[in-house]
């Protein structure tokens, strides 16, 4: 795609084959300049006093992590909340938004800052092979290494003097929400809530393949487990309800955009069979949001979640005619509506921890 303001150049970078992490982030870093004139919603919020910080950093498997916080910058924050990012996503983008400095104002938006606005310190992180972090791109050894790699990182963070104290929620979009899952029944006392939104504990089946192109597909992953074969609908007309929106996905120029690969698709299906049928195991506070409209991720599945998880504080909120991403291509009206949601929530969850934990 040729993109307005793009010479040859950057065109090149731009048109690289992204499989390898080098190529990634040349390409962001070339492109950041562009990103600045989206009009978009997430975009748009003016907001002071935000500290931000990017790092690199070398985990325990030897592989580079691309990771970001953000934090009020003259407070602390009353809460900590760790993202687990999509599908082919990335933690930088719709979730970080761009910062632009006109003089004294700052234009900061994504979601990131708006649940930093609100006074919560928000952590993240690219999955290995996903966004800037090191690795094949998208491909999906093993999911529960991947959920490994998001404890490990995670964990260090809240084992930080500065951050120990806070009341710790987890948030996950789309297949971050199967990561969040996996992450609480790996830990389930270790985390005071989390908020999901239209989470992967099923691949509608619109978005599956035929059940023989399925046991083809397993058969051959043992021989092309990285091959990028298998069939898929177009992800963004699936997801965004607005097509003014949807265009502006292709501005995320990271983001994996090829068909998934065989092994990358048989761990997420893998995945989401294990959590549907361990849903009476989750028991933590959760906040679900899904879309009714959704095609991507099976809006029935997160009623079964609210209904079977052994959670006694489990809130379901549903959105008439709403796609998959509620947060980035909904009319505004709806990604404000659903933000609100958010926020109120995690709000009310704050107040109790720290209700909880003065009368001890």
């Amino acid at each position: 795609m040729r993109f307005p303001g793009v010479d040859d150049e950057l065109q090149k970078l731009l048109d690289a084959k992204m499989d390898e992490v080098p190529a990634r982030r040349r390409a962001r870093d070339a492109f950041k300049h562009i990103q600045l004139g989206i009009d978009h919603i997430l975009f748009k919020t003016p907001c002071e006093g935000l500290k931000m910080k990017e790092s690199y950093e070398v985990n325990s498997r030897g592989i580079e992590i691309f990771t970001k916080s953000w934090l009020p910058e003259t407070r602390k924050p009353k809460a900590a909340v760790f993202y687990c990012h999509g599908y082919g996503d990335t933690c930088t983008f719709f979730f970080e938004g761009m910062w632009l400095v006109l003089r004294t104002f700052s234009y900061i938006n994504g979601i990131a800052r708006k649940l930093v606005s609100s006074g919560y310190g928000v952590f993240a992180m690219d999955y290995p092979g996903f966004g800037l972090s090191e690795g094949l791109h998208c491909y999906i050894p093993s999911f529960d290494t991947l959920v490994d790699d998001v404890i490990e990182y995670y964990s260090k963070i809240k084992e930080n003097p500065e951050f120990r104290s806070l009341p710790s929620f987890l948030f996950g979009q789309s297949m971050g929400g199967a990561v969040v899952l996996k992450i609480h029944l790996k830990q389930p006392k270790a985390w005071d809530g989390a908020v999901l939104v239209a989470p992967m504990c099923k691949i509608a089946e619109d978005m599956t393949p035929p059940w023989l192109l399925a046991q083809i597909l397993i058969g051959v992953a043992n021989v092309l487990p990285k091959q990028k074969l298998v069939p898929q609908k177009d992800l963004a007309e699936a997801a965004f309800r607005e097509s003014k929106k949807r265009e502006m996905t292709a501005y995320n120029v990271i983001a994996y955009k090829d068909n998934p690969r065989i092994m990358t698709a048989l761990e997420m299906l893998r995945t989401t069979q294990e959590i549907e049928r361990r849903l009476k195991d989750v028991c933590l506070p959760l906040l679900i949001l899904h879309g009714e409209a959704d095609t991507v991720t099976d809006p029935s599945v997160s009623k079964l979640l609210q209904k079977k998880a052994s959670s006694s504080d489990k809130k379901l909120k549903l959105y008439k005619d709403a796609y998959h991403s509620l947060l980035e291509g909904e009319p505004d009206e709806v990604i404000i509506k659903v933000f609100s949601d958010i926020i109120t929530w995690l709000d009310d969850h704050t107040t109790k921890h720290t209700s909880s934990s003065s009368s001890s």
